[in-house]
């Protein structure tokens, strides 16, 4: 039998299988021993163990190696070629190589956690090291679903650790410089917002066969709390992203970073839009089961309406008086003169970080919250999961920042979370 027709995730079988899941979570299972917290505050030398190094998480890997005070002790990843690639490039052996996070997250001679695995790993992985005692570094998406976003939020400040989401943008100037524009009302009041996200970069062939798993991948530890399928290359590292099951497409990829910008602006770090109304063109054949084309609305308590669609890239601010656009290396403003303007002493003034990895580091030592933290980054994702739910169910929806629920729509709350395989569990 054919994969791509006996196996597929369809866009009914995601919403289906969504469906069966209602309330919102309450907490996750201590994946560490509940007696391993860590020690107290972190000596001068900072020690760390990555989880995740294939992609971004190795190139995060290597940013904090390259600090002088975060020192590498041991890098986990359920693909051992990954995980051997890793501890070559920082110097160690294959005695510090781990496949499974439980291993190195409660390790007492670890203070901070840094997280590069698949979206659909972000959660649990963090979690544990939370509860564990770890300061974590993880990668945008912050997390798969809203009720995730809530549970880690609410852990970290449970726990007192310091999580910072690997949303980029916010630690360079001219995205700082463009929200303080927006903030201080440079250009009058905001009526609109547009979001542009590129299409996807990968294609899948119209129907594929499972594939033998190759040896050097754990692939039962891969897929962890997302529903069992059989192996095919473009499932796993980077094609990920394309299915429903561990990803969102790029809405969850590069609107994690220009709807975090969009958020910063509007000043709705801790808060969100109140309705959003999504159209999505969606796979009918093949592996990848996430919108290729994308289009989603959503409005803002105070009347500002944001709209996120496939084609260009970056943030636009439209407002009374004039228009703000950033991008990474750009910042255009209508009128022109604004992109040079200054903001002065008595104005708002954003957080400043102009480096993301040293934020973090600075974070950590301070014990200060860092530029994107747990709660940021859990709106930010939301706005994301917001938009695909609202493509997925082809409905105007009715959003309650507050609650953190759908407003009197049982099948978009059971969107919000996600059913986990065993013996994972929420």
């Amino acid at each position: 039998m054919r994969s791509g027709v006996g196996h597929r995730v369809t866009r009914r079988g995601f919403l289906k299988r969504a469906g069966l899941v209602a309330g919102s979570v309450v907490g996750f299972p201590a994946l560490v021993p509940s007696t391993v917290f860590g020690a107290g505050a972190p000596s001068n030398m900072l020690t760390m163990a990555c989880v995740g190094v294939g992609g971004q998480g190795s190139g995060n890997m290597r940013a904090f190696h390259g600090s002088k005070e975060v020192r590498v002790m041991a890098v986990c990843d359920v693909d051992s070629s990954h995980c051997e690639k890793a501890a070559q490039a920082v110097g160690l052996g294959k005695e510090a190589c781990f496949r499974d996070f439980r291993e190195v997250v409660g390790r007492e001679d670890i203070d901070l956690v840094s997280v590069g695995t698949p979206d659909h790993w972000h959660v649990p992985v963090s979690i544990a090291a939370v509860r564990a005692g770890k300061d974590v570094y993880c990668e945008k998406p912050l997390t798969l679903t809203i009720a995730e976003g809530r549970a880690l939020a609410d852990e970290a400040a449970r726990y007192g650790r310091i999580v910072q989401t690997g949303s980029q943008q916010r630690s360079s100037s001219n995205f700082r410089l463009a929200c303080e524009l927006v903030r201080n009302g440079r250009i009058g009041k905001i009526t609109e917002v547009t979001v542009g996200i590129p299409g996807n970069n990968r294609t899948c062939e119209p129907t594929w066969e499972p594939m033998p798993v190759p040896p050097e991948l754990d692939y039962d530890l891969w897929l962890g709390p997302a529903p069992w399928e059989p192996y095919h290359k473009q499932r796993c590292h980077y094609e990920f992203r394309f299915l429903l099951d561990y990803s969102g497409g790029q809405i969850t990829n590069w609107g994690a970073h220009h709807l975090d910008i969009a958020q910063w602006g509007l000043g709705m770090d801790d808060s969100g839009p109140v309705e959003v109304l999504g159209k999505g063109e969606f796979p009918t054949t093949g592996l990848f089961t996430t919108a290729t084309k994308t289009h989603f609305e959503v409005v803002y308590a105070n009347g500002v309406r944001l709209t996120c669609a496939t084609g260009g890239s970056g943030t636009r601010f439209i407002g009374t008086e004039g228009m703000v656009y950033v991008d990474r290396g750009k910042l255009q403003t209508t009128p022109e003169a604004l992109a040079k303007d200054t903001i002065g002493p008595d104005e708002i003034h954003l957080y400043e970080s102009n480096n993301h990895i040293r934020n973090f580091i600075e974070c950590v030592k301070t014990r200060k919250q860092p530029i994107c933290n747990a709660e940021v980054g859990h709106r930010s994702s939301t706005l994301c999961h917001l938009g695909n739910i609202a493509m997925l169910l082809k409905r105007k929806l009715q959003w309650d920042p507050v609650k953190e629920q759908f407003v009197g729509d049982r099948a978009a709350n059971g969107m919000a979370a996600r059913a986990m395989r065993s013996p994972w569990r929420i």
